[in-house]
């Protein structure tokens, strides 16, 4: 049974930082593409970030770049997303996602499987 889930979440101020985790099991994390997207009230989820296995390359939304980095450790079936100068519009419900062909895309439509989201609020 292929489970994802997310961790880290919390109220920060505009400024800090968070690492998110997505805890992972029931498939092998290093065939997939991992993503990080985010949904605020009223809003499309959009894809954050993504971590493409096969050659390690990564894709960031343009709002974030310079800003979060997404990492993963195969070895623990874990994927982060390390969040740092956060802003007041950085504040969604956060969810990580796995895409099983692997393909490095954020577009939520390909990815299959999701975890349950952890809230992230940024104060200003």
């Amino acid at each position: 049974q292929v489970q994802l889930v997310e961790s880290g979440g919390g109220l920060v101020q505009a400024g800090g930082s968070l690492r998110l985790s997505c805890a992972t099991s029931g498939f092998t994390l290093d065939d997939y593409t991992i993503g990080w997207f985010r949904q605020a009230p009223g809003e499309v989820r959009e894809g954050v970030s993504c971590s493409r296995s096969i050659d390690g390359s990564t894709l960031y939304l343009n709002s974030v770049e310079g800003r979060f980095t997404i990492s993963r450790d195969n070895a623990k079936n874990t994927v982060y997303l390390q969040m740092n100068t956060l802003k007041p519009e950085d504040t969604a419900v956060y969810y990580c996602a796995a895409e099983q062909y692997d393909s490095g895309s954020l577009h939520r439509g390909e990815y299959a499987y999701w975890g349950q989201g952890t809230q992230v609020t940024v104060s200003s």
